[in-house]
């Protein structure tokens, strides 16, 4: 017998998680026109589909909080920046959010980011052929963060597959599945490798910097905030550049505009991740009993927010199924979430996204995708295809 709740709420009683992680956009559509703020029995929590509201319970985090212990994340690898709410969050955030500036990032990671790009792409030109995800997207990432935390002698495979690890389990906790022995034991892994770090010069690492005088942070707690940055930044920039390069080549009329005007590749790729943002949604907790839209929520609920809900709101983005690479207010999206707990290191992904994808452009004419491995984004969670297989030139493979 239905709950009064999934009465109130019939579109989002019939939400299943399968069509949350393989295709959300048409139930979410649903949602935001008719339930803003549903009740999700398969979330077991509330939705927030509506930008206007999703910005309110991001920003609102006495209300909507963080800092709960059910927290995805949390459970993964303990207390950080990313877990935690007002005087405790500045304390983890702030020794690292000098380094993470505009001008900051532009100055010392430019000429990084650029020579990786660079690299790879020598490594790529010649197959005529190439999975992205794994042959661009991901080292890039991979080396820079690893740079950017001062674990810069770390395999970049190697912490490629310490992150997979790590974000599983964040999604299966997510799913309401336990931690993984595979996440524990990464998230180990991980913690050896930056400890050694702690007792650097600050002057070369983050992690030195955070855990000496000035940092004030406890070894633990560098450990769990490298941890975040880590996989953040590794998956923020992953899907950032692998759905900017499939939402291009998917539509030729939009990648010709850019080929002819290169000053359009930043609100391309911004317009790239309003449609398909790399992480879907972000969870909030209720610190007290709240009415938001037409939901009254009680305290302690969960209350997800659709990243990718509010990204396609048609009140705030006309036509918003649409990649348009001149879209106005494309940077108006909400990707890299908002308030206190927006993406510490988004001006490092925007760096390495446009970098990749216009070097990209530049050196690999012909550049299509691979008709025999058709690809799409997927996941609950974090979103981007699994793969991005990718032809140029004459190749035939």
């Amino acid at each position: 017998m239905p709950s009064p709740r999934e009465t109130s709420f019939p579109i989002g009683a019939g939400v299943r998680l399968d069509e949350l992680e393989l295709d959300p956009h048409p139930v979410l559509a649903r949602l935001r026109e008719r339930e803003p703020v549903s009740w999700v029995p398969a979330l077991n929590g509330w939705l927030v589909t509506r930008r206007d509201l999703a910005l309110r319970a991001m920003r609102e985090s006495a209300t909507f909080t963080v800092d709960d212990p059910r927290f995805s994340t949390g459970q993964v690898v303990g207390p950080s920046m990313l877990t935690l709410d007002g005087a405790e969050h500045d304390r983890h955030r702030g020794p690292f959010a000098r380094d993470f500036r505009r001008g900051s990032v532009r100055e010392r990671f430019t000429a990084l980011v650029e020579a990786e790009t660079e690299r790879l792409l020598d490594e790529l030109e010649p197959r005529g052929s190439a999975e992205l995800r794994r042959g661009l997207a991901g080292p890039l990432a991979a080396r820079t963060v690893a740079v950017a935390l001062g674990l810069d002698g770390t395999d970049t495979e190697r912490m490629l597959n310490l992150y997979d690890s790590i974000v599983e389990a964040v999604t299966g906790v997510a799913a309401g599945e336990p931690v993984t022995p595979a996440g524990r034991r990464a998230f180990a892994e991980l913690r050896s490798a930056v400890e050694p770090m702690l007792d650097q010069d600050p002057a070369r690492s983050l992690v030195a910097a955070a855990a000496g005088r000035a940092g004030g942070l406890a070894r633990a707690e560098v450990v769990s905030n490298a941890a975040v940055l880590m996989f953040g930044g590794i998956e923020t920039t992953e899907g950032m550049i692998t759905n900017a390069i499939l939402h291009l080549l998917a539509h030729p009329d939009g990648r010709a505009l850019v080929e002819r005007d290169r000053s359009l590749l930043p609100n391309a790729i911004e317009e790239s991740l309003r449609l398909e943002p790399a992480a879907a949604v972000v969870d909030r907790y209720a610190t007290r009993d709240v009415r938001l839209g037409y939901g009254s929520i009680g305290r302690g609920e969960l209350v997800t927010v659709s990243i990718a809900g509010a990204n396609r709101d048609p009140a705030f983005f006309p036509d918003p199924d649409r990649f348009d690479v001149r879209r106005e207010n494309a940077r108006r999206h909400v990707a890299f979430a908002h308030g206190p707990h927006v993406c510490l290191g988004m001006h490092l992904a925007r760096l390495e996204a446009g970098t990749a994808v216009g070097r990209l452009l530049d050196r690999l004419p012909g550049l299509r995708l691979d008709r025999d491995r058709p690809t799409a984004p997927r996941g609950l969670v974090f979103r981007k295809p699994p793969t991005l297989h990718v032809l140029w030139g004459d190749s035939r493979a």
